[in-house]
């Protein structure tokens, strides 16, 4: 062990710490609140609905003190406990060409990871979930969805493993910079096919029928002056009775998708002001930000991996004794976000703003009560808390927690002439 060593496992335990005071924080404060519905909710909100809420709310906060744990531990096992050299000599007696063992290393450490998170991801779909009334899924679709999943890790990932560690071989010390233009139009190229490539193979999405309702749909994007791949519903009631409603896709493929079970919840005025609120994020251009910042995260990093991967004292320092370009790219991608988490709040704090000009253009292009009523009902129907730790949710939330949305709301409303 060098110094690197020690560096990672203070950052881990820091970070573990840190995690665990900030869910203890979350959990005194919703089991503290539980009783009493929020005045700015109380005629909206039942409080058996507010009790599910907080119930729902402090059971995740159990599952997820598990995951952080467990999820330490495979870090350590990977890093520290050698299970990365013990993957790497294997693949180094299969008698594949070195760029191929690269490849196999890579991918074979994340769908190990990947099969090492079904454990807690059963116990949250058909324990968690079916507790509270959430999941709808079966077994057999579970274990579609990944195969499915795995079978796409393998497509998508296969190629894009085998083109990073040819460039990271071939290109020299400013291989980097290639990389990372081969990240980033990757990431576009997933982004852009996702509506009709990605997204069909786990729901069905289906032209919405309901003909005043596209009409005002229409009208809504006329006003605002944006053009879509059209609008569609998806079938997400066949695993999930959680409701939302999103934007995918690039260009011309820019598909509108409401969840089959938020239609089934929302009035039309609701739809069209949740729908605002999305059109609020492209009026904005909140994606090209993400996708900016997302760019200089990712060059970054690149950037640092292309420093890591030629010091001495790295590899040895999380538990590996070869050097090569797969297991600097592994090692980078296992252990950078130890540190990230630290950064989280940054993050957060943006997307949060994001959100509340959203909302403004929303209660400007529809009306602000209009949106208030169905952030209520959201907010009520897939059992989230009114009453988040403060603290907890500026760390962790990318959504402002609903008092402060619906304040936010009413101050706008207040403003609007008569």
């Amino acid at each position: 062990m060098n110094i690197l060593s020690y560096s990672f496992l203070t950052a881990l335990g820091l970070g573990l710490l840190l995690q665990y005071w900030l869910l203890g924080r979350h959990q005194r404060h919703v089991a503290a609140h539980r009783s009493q519905v929020p005045p700015a909710f109380a005629a909206s909100v039942p409080p058996e609905a507010h009790f599910k809420a907080a119930d729902y709310t402090l059971a995740k906060i159990r599952m997820v003190r598990v995951g952080l744990v467990f999820e330490a531990l495979v870090l350590l096992g990977w890093t520290l406990g050698g299970g990365l050299a013990l993957v790497d000599g294997l693949w180094q007696q299969a008698g594949l060409a070195p760029l191929w063992v690269g490849v196999a290393l890579v991918i074979s450490v994340f769908v190990v990871s990947a099969l090492l998170d079904v454990p807690l991801s059963l116990w949250s779909v058909f324990v968690l979930e079916s507790r509270f009334g959430f999941n709808r899924t079966t077994p057999g679709r579970y274990l579609v969805d990944l195969l499915l999943q795995l079978l796409l890790m393998l497509v998508l990932g296969v190629p894009l493993v085998w083109a990073l560690l040819w460039i990271m071989g071939e290109l020299g010390p400013l291989w980097w910079t290639a990389a990372w233009g081969l990240w980033m139009a990757f990431t576009l190229l997933v982004t852009w096919a996702y509506p009709t490539l990605i997204a069909p193979l786990f729901n069905r999405f289906t032209p919405l029928r309901d003909r005043p309702l596209r009409e005002r749909i229409e009208g809504l994007l006329g006003r605002c002056g944006f053009r879509s791949g059209g609008v569609f519903v998806m079938d997400g009631s066949r695993r999930s009775s959680h409701g939302n409603a999103y934007f995918s896709g690039l260009g011309t493929k820019k598909q509108i998708v409401f969840f089959d079970t938020l239609l089934d919840t929302l009035e039309p005025d609701e739809v069209e002001a949740v729908l605002a609120h999305e059109l609020g994020h492209f009026r904005y251009r909140h994606l090209l930000k993400r996708l900016a910042s997302m760019g200089l995260l990712s060059l970054a990093g690149l950037a640092l991996l292309g420093w890591l991967a030629e010091q001495p004292w790295f590899y040895p320092g999380l538990g590996v004794t070869r050097e090569s370009d797969a297991l600097a790219l592994v090692l980078f991608l296992l252990v950078s976000p130890v540190v990230l988490q630290f950064f989280t709040p940054l993050g957060s704090l943006l997307s949060r703003r994001h959100e509340l000009q959203a909302d403004t253009y929303a209660a400007a292009q529809t009306r602000a009560e209009w949106l208030i009523s169905a952030l209520v009902k959201l907010y009520r129907d897939n059992a989230s808390t009114l009453t988040p730790d403060p603290l907890y949710s500026a760390f962790h939330d990318s959504h402002p927690p609903a008092p402060v949305r619906v304040a936010h709301l009413s101050a706008v409303m207040r403003r609007r002439p008569n």
